[in-house]
């Protein structure tokens, strides 16, 4: 759950509708192959549940109202990783400020795998 404080009140995103969110707009982008689980706890839980868990790659963190995002990506052999991670960013950031009105911060987007097509 993302809960962020404003004057009006407080604003409460499901974790699984914004990890979808990340997820889908980071998936969206020319040259992402998919997302790679980040960590044991996702490993564990994609090979006991299921491969496509809505989180999968994906870690949020709240700090004084900003968000910072860290994806775990894997992209197509043979392409410019640096022109995708900056897509991914921008890609990124820019849905969920529009989505949600929230202020992204930081995106740490990593290169776990690559994948022949």
């Amino acid at each position: 759950m993302i809960r962020i404080e404003n004057p009006m009140g407080y604003i409460e995103i499901s974790g699984d509708y914004f990890a979808n969110l990340v997820g889908s707009a980071a998936s969206s982008c020319f040259g992402v192959a998919g997302m790679a689980t980040s960590g044991t706890v996702q490993g564990l839980r994609s090979l006991i549940i299921s491969p496509n868990l809505p989180d999968k790659g994906v870690h949020v963190r709240n700090r004084d109202g900003k968000l910072e995002i860290d994806l775990h990506i894997a992209v197509t052999y043979g392409v410019n990783i640096a022109a995708i991670v900056k897509s991914i960013i921008n890609k990124v950031s820019y849905t969920v400020q529009e989505t949600t009105g929230l202020i992204v911060n930081r995106v740490n987007v990593f290169v776990d795998e690559m994948k022949a097509d």
